[in-house]
């Protein structure tokens, strides 16, 4: 079984790859399999844009496809930046200007600015991964965790995770940058939506 990951961060491709291992699934991402144009996150839930992205590929590829869309919602901004995370520092109406010449320390000023006058700093990454198969059929999946917005950005950002120097999970005291990969992704949104989706493709794969 092959699977095209709708995806050019090589760091999720790394992580699906080693959650599928055991289950002779190929993981290929949209590039490998020619597939370079931008495909723009225009949705309005976290939802809906896994399903673009995913939709797409699959309708290009004729394969099974997968796609996930997360981000950091802030309880005091009524769950922004939410589907807008990525490129919140810069303009959160642009869905072209995701990511793009910004620095981990633009989303850790954004984040903190945004919170100063405020009380409440709970706050929960959220994650939809969505798997398409080739007829168009589709599966949703889902994980969420809560936690609170540090004072201050602590530790060091991994490249495409910028909000994780100042989230800090339920039940520590360090943030995601602190505790690390390892550890964070046995407890992360991401983590468990994707433990969702090996539990389906193994039914699949039993059948």
């Amino acid at each position: 079984m092959k699977i095209i990951f709708a995806t050019k961060n090589e760091g999720k491709v790394a992580e699906m790859r080693t959650i599928l291992k055991n289950l002779a699934i190929e993981i290929m991402t949209a590039a490998e399999f020619g597939i370079t144009e931008e495909i723009i996150e225009s949705g309005k839930t976290f939802e809906e844009n896994a399903l673009i992205k995913s939709r797409y590929v699959a309708q290009k590829t004729n394969a099974w496809a997968i796609a996930d869309d997360s981000g950091l919602c802030l309880e005091a901004l009524g769950g922004a930046p939410g589907v807008y995370s990525a490129r919140w520092p810069r303009d959160p109406l642009d869905a072209r200007s995701a990511g793009q010449n910004l620095t981990p320390a633009d989303y850790e000023k954004k984040t903190i600015e945004s919170l100063k006058n405020e009380t409440n700093r709970r706050a929960w990454f959220e994650s939809a991964v969505a798997l398409v198969a080739p007829d168009g059929h589709a599966r949703l999946f889902h994980g969420r965790i809560s936690g609170t917005i540090s004072l201050t950005p602590r530790g060091v950002a991994v490249p495409g995770l910028p909000y994780d120097t100042v989230f800090i999970p339920d039940g520590y005291r360090q943030t995601f940058a602190e505790i690390g990969q390892v550890a964070k992704n046995k407890i992360s949104h991401r983590e468990l939506a994707f433990r969702q989706l090996r539990k389906f493709l193994a039914n699949i794969k039993a059948r």
